[in-house]
């Protein structure tokens, strides 16, 4: 009689082999996690406009096609460098409003043991609704990002959002897939439900045929506006004063003082040394120091071999908790540990030799589910980056900006040229998989293709590492013997590693760019 089936054994979520393509090019590239919002930016390229034009094209056609990682409600920081100039840090990242009560958000004396590290909160206001919401700033840093290095007008530069909007978004598996991973609250907003749960439930692709789209609300009228009023009206016009109306009336308290104050800065980027390279850090509250500390424990580790053997995979990972056992120490907790944590990663350059890494989001996947009756604008819940336990390191406060985990890169080539951009999202997952990328690549040598598809490991705290069930068995054994190893898929869904994309100049001038293997819609798109 044969045995029966090993009911202990783990169910694999996906048999098969997934491959992304790279793209190569001898001019400009973009990047993204969705091609459409790629093709957005390489439109830019074509214009003559700057990768400046590609990045915030394409940041903005994310607002109508990956509406859950980013928009016009999020926030976000970005590295950009010029070929002969100094490399800045774009830094329009969290902050609270002025009226932000750290007693609106009384704890109910349990903690969130399935998806944060830190006291539950009565009702989850500070997760979803109209509480959770930090000043949106991420149309004030495409802004001033749009001012200092594009070259096309800003109408040009919104024309794809605007076209993409209009058409609305794909009702295709992957929508559903994220759709229905937020359904639960999405509910309870009215626009909310009445945008992405027609008849109470996620819109689903036809059975057979060709997906169609559906519209978000009045975002297509809000990006016509922006585009023709300009982006300050976001903050101070007809934008503006719709975002404060409905803020008003469903009880929160982002105002209208809050928008007209809002402005992103430019920050010099931190340059650290790195395989022979600069690597140019985001400045601010972001994953950088962490990722330094990363670095230093992390060199001569690779020692010329072409790929990371047992041993650099477990000092990778010692090197990890012991760097967020610091971070976590010094800082507080940075960002939920939810797989829903999301956010959106590009990376653009133009064949004049300027490279941008821009990292955006909403913090959780569809933000504060909060969609905007008058403007469509899909709101962050920023507020979740605080630890709302009173005189933590990250607690809340007014006009405090709090700790994350974003972190976009360059890196410059002996010539001091930017030769790589790259970044990723998935929160705290993030710092693991752009230190990995940037070793795969930079220090091994391995092709961008080869690189993407590499398994990783990822520490995300000071204990214990989750591990690609796809690494030899001597990895997995190495690991263990250093502490706790979850070994899982990586899939789709349920998301257990972080989504990078990265782009590479060689020194003859071709460009290479590759994005997160198992994100369905990611595509680099090269110019030409």
């Amino acid at each position: 009689m044969p045995n029966a089936p090993d009911a202990a054994a783990p169910h694999r979520t996906q048999n098969w082999h997934v491959r992304k393509p790279s793209a190569r090019g001898r001019a400009g590239m973009v990047v993204s996690q969705v091609g459409a919002a790629a093709e957005a930016g390489v439109l830019m390229l074509d214009a003559g406009g700057s990768a400046a034009d590609a990045a915030v094209a394409t940041a903005f056609a994310l607002a109508a096609v990956e509406p859950w990682n980013s928009g016009l409600g999020g926030i976000g920081f970005a590295q950009v460098m010029g070929p002969g100039g100094p490399a800045e840090t774009f830094d329009f990242g969290p902050v609270a409003p002025a009226g932000l009560d750290p007693g609106a958000f009384p704890l109910t004396g349990r903690n969130k043991q399935d998806l944060f590290a830190w006291p539950e909160v009565e009702g989850d206001r500070n997760i979803h609704g109209p509480l959770s919401f930090v000043i949106p700033s991420a149309v004030a840093g495409y802004a001033l990002l749009h001012e200092r290095h594009g070259r096309l007008p800003l109408r040009e530069v919104l024309a794809p959002a605007v076209s993409l909007a209009r058409r609305g978004l794909p009702a295709d598996w992957y929508t559903t897939l994220k759709v229905a991973a937020s359904a639960a609250v999405l509910r309870l907003y009215p626009e909310s439900a009445r945008v992405y749960l027609p008849n109470g439930l996620p819109p689903i692709a036809p059975y057979q045929g060709t997906p169609g789209f559906f519209t978000l609300g009045n975002l297509p009228g809000t990006l016509e506006r922006l585009a023709s009023a300009g982006l300050r009206d976001f903050y101070e016009g007809e934008v503006a004063a719709a975002v404060a109306a409905d803020v008003r009336e469903m009880g929160g308290i982002l105002s209208p003082a809050d928008l007209a104050g809002c402005r992103a800065r430019v920050l010099p980027a931190v340059a650290v040394p790195w395989a022979g390279r600069r690597l140019l850090l985001a400045n601010g509250l972001t994953a950088a120091p962490t990722l330094r500390r990363v670095l230093e424990g992390m060199e001569g580790a690779a020692s010329g071999a072409a790929a990371p053997s047992a041993e650099w995979y477990a000092r990778f990972a010692r090197t990890m908790r012991g760097a967020y056992a610091e971070r976590l120490s010094g800082l507080g907790d940075a960002e939920p540990r939810a797989a829903e944590s999301c956010t959106t990663h590009l990376s653009a350059c133009d064949r004049n030799g300027m490279m941008v890494a821009m990292t955006t989001t909403l913090l959780s996947s569809m933000g504060s589910r909060v969609v905007l009756p008058r403007s469509g604008v899909l709101l962050n819940n920023g507020v979740m980056w605080f630890d709302p336990t009173p005189g933590a390191p990250n607690a809340m406060a007014p006009g405090k900006r709090p700790l994350t985990n974003m972190c976009p890169v360059i890196a410059a080539g002996a010539d001091g040229r930017p030769e790589i951009a790259a970044g990723a999202s998935g929160g705290r997952r993030i710092m693991a998989a752009v230190a990995q990328m940037l070793s795969f690549v930079g220090e091994f040598g391995m092709d961008l293709e080869a690189a993407a598809h590499h398994p990783r490991v990822d520490v995300s705290g000071p204990d214990g590492a989750t591990a690609d069930d796809r690494l030899p068995a001597a990895v997995l054994d190495r690991l263990r013997a250093d502490g706790p190893v979850e070994v899982v898929e990586h899939g789709v869904m349920p998301l257990n590693f972080a989504c990078p994309n990265l782009i590479q100049r060689a020194p003859d001038g071709g460009v290479a760019g590759v994005s997160d293997a198992m994100s369905p819609w990611s595509a680099a798109v090269a110019q030409g």
